[in-house]
């Protein structure tokens, strides 16, 4: 009932900066949680930002300071910006929206972070 789409991955240098955006459809309530996850392969995924539709956010400490996640609940839809890339930000990013005790993913994409 809900599918998620995210855009925005490619290829960065080091230090440089990149938005992702994940659009959701479907039948989604008015209050959710979307966050946002990465995974390197041969790696565990890790959490890295949470945005609720009442405005509160939440960060992993190695995005921290570095990253913004924000959404605009009329488009359905949540974004991260992301500053002062670094190698090890080099990931397939995901976006989850948990909502009446379900977790929803994106197919991802790719972040590249390379000289």
């Amino acid at each position: 009932q809900v599918q998620l789409v995210e855009s925005g991955g490619g290829l960065v240098q080091p230090g440089g900066s990149l938005r992702l955006s994940c659009a959701a459809s479907g039948s989604i309530s008015s209050i959710n949680m979307m966050s946002w996850y990465r995974q390197a392969p041969g790696k565990q995924r890790e959490w890295v930002a949470t945005a609720t539709t009442g405005g509160l956010t939440q960060y992993a400490d190695s995005v921290k300071g570095r990253f913004t996640i924000s959404r605009d609940n009329a488009k359905h839809t949540v974004y991260l910006q992301m500053n002062s890339l670094k190698a090890e930000d080099t990931d397939v990013y995901t976006c989850n929206m948990y909502m009446s005790a379900r977790n929803y993913w994106g197919p991802g994409t790719q972040v590249t972070v390379s000289s």
